[in-house]
Parts: C-alpha cells; structure tokens; sequence
C-alpha cells in the first residue's frame, strides 16, 4: 500500500510538471482570500482547509513522530518529507476532482469525495468502485477518526491527570454530540477557530524547545540526512535501526499523517464555497505541507535535538544494571508501533521480557519536558487531546458523507448517534485492537481512491494547464 500511494503521488507530481512546489505561493495566497465566498458552497474555502486540518491533525503529528525516530531513527523523519512533497500532488488532484464532479444533495448542501468523482468522472462502469470506497471509508473513520483518537486521549490524560478512560470517553462524546448537532457548518466554524489556535500554540512551543536547542539544530539535520541512508546503532527506545526500518516507518507515519491518498479529504474541500477547481486544489495542497512538513518536522526536531531519541529508556539502563543485554523485536503498522524488549541476564541465566517502552506520545513528552521542565509535558498532552479531539469532529463529517452516498440523507442522524456512542467505546478498548481496525481500513479504502486519481488524472492535468495559461493566472 505504501508503495502504491507513493508511487500515485510521484505519478501525479511529475504529470503536474511540480506545479504544487512551483506554485506553494500561490495556494497561500489563494488560502488567505479564501477566508471570504468565492462561489457555490457551503463553507468557506479557509474553512474547508481548516476542517481538512482537523481530520489529520492528530495523533500522528506527535505520538507517530515519535515511534518513526524512536524505531526508525532520525532518519525516518527524512522519508516522511519525501511523502509529503509528493503527497501534495496527491491531495491536490483529490480535491480537483472533489469540487469538479461534486453534487447538491436533498438537503442543498454540496457534496463531493472519491464517491462522486468516481461515479461522475468514470462513468456508471465505475460505480461499483464508488460503493466499495463509501462503504470502505464509513467503517474506517470508527478507527481512524474515532476509536484511535479517543483512545488516545484517554490514554494520555490518564498518565498525565490520573483520569478514567470512561470518563474521558463520555466527556468526548458530550462535546462531539453538540457540534454534531450543527452538521458540516458547525464543525466547520469550531474547526476554523480551534485548529488555527492549538497549531499556532504547539508550533510556538515547539519552535521554543528549538531556539534553546539552536546550536544542536546543524547535528540534528545531519542526523536526519545520514541515517536516512545508513544504518543507526544508537541505543535507547530502540535497539539499533536499520535503513530499512527508517524507510517503513518514516513513509508510513507521513501518510498516516497527512492521509494523502486515503481519500478522505477532499470529501471536505467538496464542501467549500469556490468557484473553480484548481483554486480549492491549490489550498487543499497546503493541508500536506502544514500537517508534514511543518508540525511533524518541529516535533521531529525536538526529539531529534533534545538527545531523548537515543537516551537509554528505564528498562534498558535496569537490564545494562543488572548485567544483561537488551533485544528488541518490533511488530509494527501504521499505528502506533509495537515493541517487545528482552533482558537477557547471563549471570543468572533468565530473560525478562518489558513490553512498555519509550515510543510514540511519550517520546516526544519526554523530548519536550526535557527542555522546558514544567510546561512541557502539558503542551503535549494537551497538544494531543485538542488534535485528536478535531480528528474526531473531522472524520465524521467524511463518514457521514460516505453512509449518505450509500443510504441516502435518512441515514445521516442514526450515523450521528452511533459515531457518538462509539466514543466511549473506543477510549475504553484496546489499543491494540483499535490500531488493527484503523490501519485495515486505510488501506482498503485507498484502493478505490488511488485507481480513480489515476485514471482521471488526464482530467486534473489539463484544467490546471488551462487554469494556469488563462491571461491574467499567475
């Protein structure tokens, strides 16, 4: 899968002639006077961009930066700037396509995704493919954009505040409820004010950890550049990376993070108030490089700065202690990232197994508190409830778009009800289970994605040749 989603957005990059890194500018521009209508729609087209934002702000800015250095090594957080050059090209055809072939529902309200460019763009041939995506990605957001979110932050209140995870889980589901309650305007609205605020907040307080750390930031990208390629023998959350390792980690994290590829954007940029395709395109590009690599790169570069990647986790220095040598087995996906470490004590002739080891939102707690002692544990743990928080409101605007395709506008208050319900439900699971859920799903609602961006691609080629040699386009 990964394979495939990198190969797509290459594909798209180079048919694009690198137009999303030519014209970075340009969506910015368009991303500010986006701010007001510029057409047919229902929210606007910073709004729709913010409720993209939402949806991928997650736990993997923070805790899959995290488990990529911590297993992968510096050099993972190379592979994931890799992803999101070209995942730009990606997200940038998917809400090309989005506005292009959306439609007005019962209701009036402008909808759009993989679904109806399918259905529109390739024709009635197609639309079982179309079917197969909705179905896909309704199911998916339960463990993407809910199970794993609320898990999540139960998880991190809990070791931060000592709160139950059902009460964390009834808390989410009260608040998520009442916005629900508004449909996509409302999500919109608290997504274009919440968003803004806690990325601005986590930036500031990762760009901190970073001047303080300013004399380590040349080691650190020279880190990240050699390991990217050779192999890592550092000590610490991991038992010595291979290139390998970096690769896997570092590509599957960043598409994790940005979801480029997965389709579930543009069924937001489908909503927004625009009156030409390759405009909407050009903001959705942003998504990528604001996601990627901006917030993942600060939390990168404080863990990588800060010396927490390689210092010796609790269980390694116990087993060095007592005279044993330490061994790590990884067993990882998408998600979160499992390890098992084994202590082999040679004197005594035992070997002790800890599964708990430093990885993923604890890394990059330990990262931040390391360097601003006091704060920098909650700028984290907060930092993570209000992301995934967003993730949830996000992705159930993408769900319920996906159940209305499939079952009509009926369908769309039941999905509301069960989406809530399922939050608490999520916060008191497994992790483990949720990681299966989510990361299965991602991939199967990719495929339905990825074969339509590549059999339309033709289309998103010409109108942005034709958009950009218009008199008066920059």
């Amino acid at each position: 899968m990964l394979v495939l989603i990198l190969g797509t957005g290459f594909f798209l990059m180079v048919g694009l002639r690198a137009m999303p890194l030519r014209r970075l500018g340009y969506g910015f521009r368009m991303l500010w006077t986006g701010r007001r209508q510029q057409g047919k729609g229902d929210i606007t087209p910073f709004n729709a961009l913010m409720t993209s934002l939402s949806a991928t702000i997650g736990t993997g800015n923070i805790a899959g930066v995290g488990t990529a250095i911590a297993i992968g090594g510096p050099g993972a957080l190379f592979w994931m700037w890799c992803t999101a050059l070209v995942g730009m090209a990606t997200k940038y055809a998917e809400a090309v396509l989005a506005v292009k072939y959306r439609e007005v529902d019962a209701k009036g309200n402008h909808v759009g995704g993989p679904m109806y460019y399918i259905k529109n763009g390739l024709g009635r041939r197609w639309i079982w493919l179309g079917g197969v995506f909705a179905v896909f990605g309704a199911l998916a957001g339960f463990g993407i954009g809910n199970g794993v979110q609320a898990n999540s932050v139960a998880d991190a209140l809990e070791t931060k505040f000592h709160i139950d995870y059902w009460i964390t889980g009834v808390v989410m589901a009260v608040l998520v409820g009442l916005v629900l309650i508004g449909g996509i305007r409302w999500i919109a609205r608290v997504a274009g004010k919440l968003v803004p605020f806690m990325a601005v907040a986590y930036v500031l307080g990762g760009l901190t950890v970073l001047v303080i750390n300013s004399a380590e930031i040349p080691a650190a990208l020279a880190l990240i550049f050699s390991y990217a390629f050779t192999p890592s023998a550092e000590l610490g959350g991991f038992a010595g990376a291979t290139v390998m390792l970096a690769i896997r980690f570092g590509v599957a994290r960043g598409i994790f993070s940005n979801e480029a590829g997965l389709g579930s954007a543009p069924i937001a940029h489908a909503a927004a108030k625009t009156d030409n395709p390759v405009r909407q395109g050009a903001v959705a590009m942003l998504g990528t490089f604001i996601d990627t690599l901006i917030i993942c790169t600060i939390t990168g570069l404080v863990i990588v700065t800060s010396g927490q990647w390689k210092v010796e986790n609790p269980e390694y220095l116990e087993c060095v202690g007592k005279g044993g040598e330490m061994t790590q087995e990884v067993s990882a996906s998408w998600g979160i990232g499992q390890t098992k470490n084994t202590c082999a004590l040679a004197s005594e002739g035992e070997a002790v197994t800890f599964d708990k080891v430093q990885t993923g939102a604890s890394l990059s707690a330990a990262a931040f508190s390391s360097e601003l002692p006091g704060i920098g544990g909650y700028i984290v743990t907060l930092g993570l409830a209000l992301f995934a928080f967003t993730t949830v409101l996000g992705w159930s605007v993408y769900g319920e778009r996906c159940v209305e395709y499939l079952f009509g506008i009926h369908a769309i208050v039941p999905f509301r009800v069960l989406w809530v319900l399922a939050i608490p439900f999520g916060a008191t699971v497994s992790l483990d289970f949720m990681w299966l859920v989510a990361d299965t799903l991602n991939a199967l609602m990719a495929v339905p994605n990825l074969i339509a961006l590549l059999l339309l691609s033709p289309v998103v080629f010409k109108i942005t040749r034709d958009y950009f040699q218009a008199a008066g386009k920059v």
